[in-house]
């Protein structure tokens, strides 16, 4: 890129964030299409799957592990090493494979279809975390001296409309019909929309990568006059960094608390306060609605305004209250469910916002693929463990009401501890302000 400064008035850095953001919308989608229909899997029967709350748990956890087992940080590095466009297309793929193995899954069921499609899932996550690291390092470089926080604010509001997409097609495509035992063909609908974005994404990372290689005019990218050559070494620079695991912390306390929530949003809402699948649907869909609004004027505001560590501290405190009230609140109500959904929404906004511009501050350029990627393993170590005890609670107390308040509650817990760190960080800005954290970008 001949000015990394200036790209981001060209008109190529918007049509190049319009193709990144197409392959994250398909991956959110996939990652989201049975949350908002998981009460099915609490009773065995419902479908000819016959997958249990613990077997989803199991399913969802999947996503993890490769992430948390080396394959997040290995990726990090091939990135910083052969660049977003080989790194990227060969994980783009991965994740498109993965996705393709939990379809064939659920559509053939049997006694292997978990396992297979746990397989899936482990690809599948590996694979669009990767990509992921992939398209926000590629934002950082075309949108560098410009509205990163604005661009990055793009990106995740039009990729978590994936999730909303989910959230509130899934209850239509596999409608809840009380006593009907739903076939394999029912259950795997969402999926199958979930390999139709898969393809476009899949174009659209194409032409992305051919318009990368253009813009600096040849296959392999080439560092800018003021970055270093990778080294290896350089990696455990990343994880003598305070601020790297300050914002570890955040990232997997705060995301857990979301993430995993929506992972059971359906087996938590509908019997906490009474309502049927579709509501549910649409109740946590305000989530990611909101981040589609809200994500790029918090963007626009920290690249004008700075003060990033207060946002974060906010967000936080905004989701620790969604807990609360979804823990503590009377049952049976709907109302207290849609206000929780407002404030997890503004926190949902608000940290990532925040959070996500600053990591290039705090690093060299030369190792934001692997910090990035680091952060992510962090964030995926967190979300495995997560998952899974959700699942297991809610399986413990299948025969109970008591389900969903005892895992809100250890949402709340980690909220708790998100806030925490959130605050720490801020004081450490405030101890640093070389590292201009609360300093506008531009």
């Amino acid at each position: 890129m001949a000015s990394a400064r200036k790209s981001f008035y060209r008109p190529a850095a918007w049509i190049a964030l319009a193709c990144l953001v197409v392959p994250m919308f398909a991956s959110y989608y996939f990652d989201d299409m049975f949350s908002s229909i998981s009460y099915l899997f609490e009773n065995p029967s419902l479908t000819e799957l016959g997958w249990d709350a613990a077997g989803y748990g199991l399913y969802t956890s999947g996503y993890s592990v490769l992430c948390v087992f080396g394959g997040l940080v290995i990726g990090g590095i091939l990135l910083d090493k052969w660049g977003v466009r080989i790194s990227g297309s060969l994980f783009v793929g991965m994740m498109v494979l993965g996705a393709g193995m939990v379809t064939w899954a659920v559509l053939q069921g049997g006694s292997a279809a978990l396992k297979l499609a746990y397989a899936g899932t482990m690809l599948f996550g590996l694979g669009s975390e990767i990509a992921g690291t992939a398209v926000t390092r590629s934002i950082a470089k075309w949108f560098k001296g410009g509205p990163m926080a604005l661009a990055m604010g793009l990106q995740l509001a039009i990729a978590r409309l994936g999730t909303a997409f989910a959230l509130v097609l899934s209850p239509r495509l596999v409608q809840q019909v009380p006593g009907h035992v739903y076939t394999l063909a029912e259950t795997a609908r969402p999926a199958l929309v979930g390999m139709g974005l898969m393809a476009v994404g899949l174009i659209l990372w194409a032409v992305f990568v051919a318009l990368d290689a253009r813009s600096e005019g040849s296959l392999e990218e080439k560092p800018g006059k003021d970055e270093d050559t990778f080294r290896f070494k350089d990696v455990l620079g990343v994880l003598g960094n305070k601020n790297f695991w300050l914002l570890g912390l955040l990232c997997v306390l705060f995301y857990s608390s979301i993430i995993a929530f929506k992972k059971f949003a359906g087996a938590i809402l509908v019997p906490r306060f009474d309502i049927p699948a579709q509501a549910a649907g649409w109740m946590v869909s305000m989530l990611p609605f909101s981040t589609v609004i809200f994500a790029p004027l918090f963007g626009m505001m920290v690249d004008k305004a700075g003060k990033g560590t207060r946002w974060m501290v906010l967000g936080a405190v905004l989701s620790l209250v969604a807990h609360a009230i979804l823990a503590f609140a009377p049952a049976g109500v709907p109302f207290w469910g849609y206000l929780a959904m407002v404030f997890l929404g503004f926190g949902y906004s608000l940290v990532p916002a925040a959070l996500w511009p600053s990591v290039p501050k705090i690093v060299p350029d030369k190792v934001l693929g692997t910090t990035f990627a680091l952060i992510y393993w962090v964030q995926n170590l967190g979300l495995l463990s997560f998952k899974m005890i959700a699942g297991n609670i809610l399986g413990a107390h299948s025969a109970d009401a008591g389900g969903p308040v005892a895992v809100e509650l250890m949402f709340f817990g980690l909220c708790i501890a998100a806030l925490a760190v959130a605050i720490i960080f801020r004081r450490t800005s405030a101890r640093h302000p070389e590292l201009r954290l609360d300093a506008p970008n531009r």
